[in-house]
């Protein structure tokens, strides 16, 4: 296998335009959390009923992270970017007409399939695109933008759905934004130098050779360690934060009070995500990765014990500082795994492998709620899947700082 030199492009320019994207999907997700409250009031659901439907999203998103991984291995990054951003858009801007649970499920699979296509295709077009020495930096700062659009989805929850007049609906409005940005991105945005350069019978492999290539020798230790860790960081993530509003009603807060703490808790990602900027191309991306890891593990563990609102608010923020911390270093550290010709399907399959933890941790949530687990026995579990995704990094992850993409 040949080391080559890709073509770079503006690092700044690219991370504005991928970044803006990423922010609208985490608004859609931060949002989801938000509404999933909102409507256990306005349509009476279950907890089995709302897990159900963080479920469907996270199916939608193994199902797109899958497709669109191997679409843009084939077609190009950026016609697999814009595709997804426009097809979630449209699908959030009309689940604000869904009359009951049923059309919001299918509306919120397609959602699932536009993020989890875009989120590994626009981390592969961003590393294949920036120079060596600052491409970890570059895709940590690009995770950011998730916190904005969480940030974001947490302001617009406690001032607009309380709203009579606005509510959930009135939200879901505000999603199909992205649509007209994905137009604008259909010129303005240049492919992958990587992909450009590569030649046709690469990019003609059929899906299955693509497939059975992830588990080559030269990368079968990094796919393992890759479908672990996916798995149990986004079973973990989704299981914790989908439901954290309903958690802080569980220990007793009202529907705005409960707002307005995950709305503290949120500001805290942006130091996470900087704080790991700063050091992965320092310390590196395998150590930097299990180190928030950890970070998570106990924060986790340390929440679902808290009894006070200081605790409560204390490790929810810490929570928070090191879980998306932890998916900077992880988005950093996945497409850096394989070459040019199979790195998107290679990053697309981890993330649908981690999309399936994803239907199964809000499932599991709402399962053991209405089974009446305790909240501290919840969040156990979770932290036993992050002690698990720490031993794979360590035991089975290489260190990429730095090194140029493969080909």
């Amino acid at each position: 296998m040949e080391k080559f030199n890709c073509r770079v492009t503006s690092s700044h320019k690219l991370l504005l335009i991928a970044g803006t994207g990423w922010l609208f999907d985490a608004m859609d997700i931060g949002l989801l959390a938000f509404i999933l409250a909102a409507l256990k009031v306005d349509w009476h659901l279950s907890a089995q009923q709302l897990g159900l439907i963080g479920s469907i999203n996270s199916i939608g998103m193994a199902v797109g992270a899958f497709v669109f991984g191997l679409y843009a291995d084939k077609k190009g990054r950026k016609s697999a970017f814009i595709i997804t951003l426009l097809m979630f858009s449209i699908a959030s801007g009309l689940s604000a007409f869904a009359w009951g649970l049923g059309s919001l499920l299918v509306l919120r699979f397609f959602i699932g399939m536009g993020l989890g296509g875009e989120l590994p295709v626009a981390s592969t077009l961003v590393s294949e695109s920036v120079p060596a020495e600052i491409r970890g930096r570059v895709i940590v700062l690009l995770e950011s933008f998730w916190a904005l659009g969480w940030i974001l989805a947490a302001f617009i929850a406690y001032f607009l759905i309380p709203l009579p007049a606005i509510g959930w609906r009135g939200v879901m409005l505000l999603s199909a934004i992205p649509a007209f940005y994905a137009l604008y991105l259909r010129f303005n945005l240049a492919d992958s130098p990587c992909y450009h350069v590569l030649n046709q019978s690469a990019k003609s492999e059929s899906i299955w050779l693509k497939i059975q290539m992830l588990w080559q020798k030269s990368y079968r230790k990094s796919t393992l360690m890759l479908w672990i860790l996916w798995f149990c960081v986004v079973f973990s993530y989704y299981g914790m934060f989908l439901w954290l509003p309903n958690v802080m009603m569980l220990k007793g807060f009202s529907l705005v009070q409960s707002f307005g703490y995950m709305l503290i808790m949120t500001l805290a990602q942006l130091p996470g995500y900087f704080t790991v900027a700063w050091l992965i191309e320092r310390v590196g991306r395998k150590w930097i990765l299990a180190s928030y890891l950890l970070g998570t593990l106990m924060s986790a563990y340390l929440f679902g014990m808290a009894q006070t609102t200081e605790s409560l608010l204390l490790f929810g923020v810490l929570l928070s500082f090191f879980n998306l911390g932890a998916w900077g270093a992880m988005y950093a550290y996945t497409p850096e795994q394989y070459a040019t010709h199979i790195r998107a399907t290679g990053a697309g399959m981890a993330a649908s492998i981690g999309r399936i933890g994803g239907i199964l941790g809000p499932l599991m949530v709402g399962s053991m709620v209405t089974a009446g687990f305790a909240i501290s026995t919840i969040f156990m579990v979770f932290a036993i899947s992050l002690f698990i995704a720490i031993i794979a990094v360590i035991v089975l992850g290489q260190e990429t700082k730095q090194q140029r993409l493969l080909d």
